[in-house]
């Protein structure tokens, strides 16, 4: 009978209709913005504040902050676990996302966050550096590069060793504001971003912060790291 209040009020939490949509937003374990759950939900963004800081205090999601911008994500897989099997009792309603303008699809695809890589492709990449073991998540939100990613990134020119750490280390993740994903940034990322536009795989636009792979680049991230142009559009359309 002990458990009976706690239970009880995470019950609460659930029942609310608007708060539902916002869990289930988040059931990928994506970290998302409190405008995008509230677009989710149909509320106002006062409203969504609301909902927000009472699922905070009940232990049913996690804040990250990334800069200026506030991310939400579930607590942690036991919720996620919750929300699944309280899903297979009734199916829940498809959640909305704001459509995006020709241009947005362009950024979302592959920009530059600040001066490294992001995006769909900066992810991916990420990610595949990660898979290889070249890269490791570290505490403090850092990357390590294990000797193996020491030797790969030599040989695109880029001395990990002669590269200075900043405070926050030498390469670290960043969240991506449209993907909801680590890519990576710090000076590895910035390094590693300037010598793949200095090879001729990305060209950087002028007037804005997209950036478009360019054949060249496609064969060699395919090669290198298995990203493939046709895979990465259909994986994240």
């Amino acid at each position: 009978m002990s458990d009976l209040p706690s239970f009880s009020t995470t019950a609460f939490l659930i029942a609310d209709p608007a708060r539902a949509i916002m869990l289930t937003a988040l059931l990928d374990g994506r970290a998302l913005p409190a405008g995008e759950l509230a677009y989710a939900a149909g509320v106002t963004a006062q409203t969504a504040s609301s909902h927000l800081a009472k699922l905070l205090e009940g232990g049913l999601l996690s804040l990250e902050a990334e800069g200026r911008h506030r991310y939400y994500r579930l607590a942690g897989p036991q919720v996620a676990q919750a929300l699944e099997y309280l899903a297979a009792i009734r199916p829940a309603d498809p959640i909305k996302h704001k459509p995006l303008s020709p241009k947005g699809r362009e950024l979302r695809f592959c920009r530059r966050c600040y001066d490294h890589l992001a995006g769909q492709i900066g992810v991916a990449v990420t990610e595949s550096l990660a898979e290889r073991d070249l890269i490791r998540p570290a505490a403090e939100k850092k990357f390590e590069v294990t000797p193996a990613g020491a030797d790969w990134f030599r040989e695109l020119g880029v001395e990990v060793a002669a590269l200075k750490p900043t405070r926050r280390g030498l390469a670290r993740q960043c969240l991506d504001w449209t993907e909801r994903a680590h890519h990576m940034a710090g000076p590895l990322g910035a390094e590693f971003m300037r010598k793949m536009a200095e090879l001729g795989w990305v060209r950087q636009a002028k007037d804005s912060r997209a950036v478009a792979v360019t054949p060249k680049g496609w064969i060699e991230l395919k090669r290198r790291l298995g990203v493939d142009e046709a895979a990465a559009r259909v994986a994240k359309a």
